[in-house]
């Protein structure tokens, strides 16, 4: 799922190619997507965009008289960009194709997901009122400062996994970056909130700003230069995310995982938690007492299963 900085990336490439342009149509192919009634898609028609924002992992498309559209891009819907050939605007995708937003002048932005299950979201809003309903009310972690981020950590008692990627507590932050976060600042996805020392804490505040100020840096970066094509949680540059059983950049173990339904958390068993593994809810339970609970025990395992 796109996260802050993929969304930032998105941001700037958007602003230099339609922000100031007049919305031709919204021609939209999927039933799944759209999820409102009121107001309806031709009511943006001739209307001006006037600005591109981030609501948490929400892109926020803001046209003339305080009219909204509001696209979730969920796991796998994206973005692509078609300049205007000639007279003609580009064709909807026939395969991943969800909609497709004409403006004048410029060229159409199409929205598509690779995915079987449509799980992309388009709401059309009017008024400031109805698009806060949008906002999860989560803070924007970059910029804050050190105290508010520690308040807002100590505020509930969480897995640090879950506090850093709850929309309700931090803006924009997902699974990817959360990995990313938690290997910068040598801490466990597992660790409880309420069991952080004062220097952890500090330690993660720096880390939050550091990861994300520097993939944003590097995307948009990116972006100024061309249209983002490849949108991706799995980039080859990062430490964990992904990176499941290839060598740590640091130490040079593993990297683990631990899976929960859909989801995937990667972390250095030995850089975030002195070596020991951490319980793979699924796994570790169906091998109970045979669970390894360490990187040795773990090579031990697979040293047996080798030989037989």
């Amino acid at each position: 799922m796109p996260e802050l900085p993929d969304i930032e990336a998105y941001l700037v490439a958007l602003r230099e190619r339609v922000v100031g342009r007049r919305l031709a149509a919204m021609r939209l192919r999927s039933p799944f997507l759209l999820r409102t009634v009121t107001p309806p898609a031709s009511a943006f028609t001739g209307r001006t965009l006037q600005d591109v924002s981030r609501l948490g992992k929400r892109i926020v498309f803001a046209f003339g008289a305080e009219h909204f559209a509001v696209v979730h891009l969920m796991v796998a819907g994206r973005f692509q960009w078609k300049p205007l050939k000639g007279d003609a605007f580009a064709a909807v995708p026939g395969r991943n194709g969800l909609a497709a937003f004409d403006f004048e002048a410029a060229g159409s932005l199409l929205l598509t997901e690779a995915s079987k299950k449509k799980r992309a979201r388009l709401h059309l809003v009017e008024g400031a009122t109805n698009l806060a309903e949008h906002n999860p009310g989560g803070v924007e972690a970059l910029g804050m400062t050190e105290a508010n981020f520690i308040a807002r950590l100590r505020a509930r008692n969480h897995t640090l996994k879950r506090a850093l990627t709850d929309p309700r507590i931090f803006s924009g932050i997902g699974n990817a970056y959360s990995d990313e976060i938690l290997f910068d600042a040598r801490l466990p996805p597992t660790r409880w909130t309420s069991r952080l020392s004062d220097d952890d804490l500090s330690r993660l505040y720096a880390s939050t700003q550091r990861v994300l100020t520097e993939w944003s840096d590097r995307l948009i970066d990116e972006a100024k230069a061309r249209w983002p094509k490849k949108v991706t949680a799995f980039r080859p540059e990062m430490n964990v995310h992904g990176r499941y059983g290839k060598p740590c950049n640091v130490c040079g173990a593993p990297i683990q995982r631990i899976r929960f339904a859909d989801n995937e958390t990667n972390y250095c068993a030995a850089c975030q938690n002195g070596g020991k593994l951490l319980a793979d809810r699924g796994l570790s339970r169906l091998l109970k007492g045979d669970w390894p609970k360490t990187l040795e025990q773990l090579e031990q395992m697979k040293e047996a299963r080798k030989n037989g």
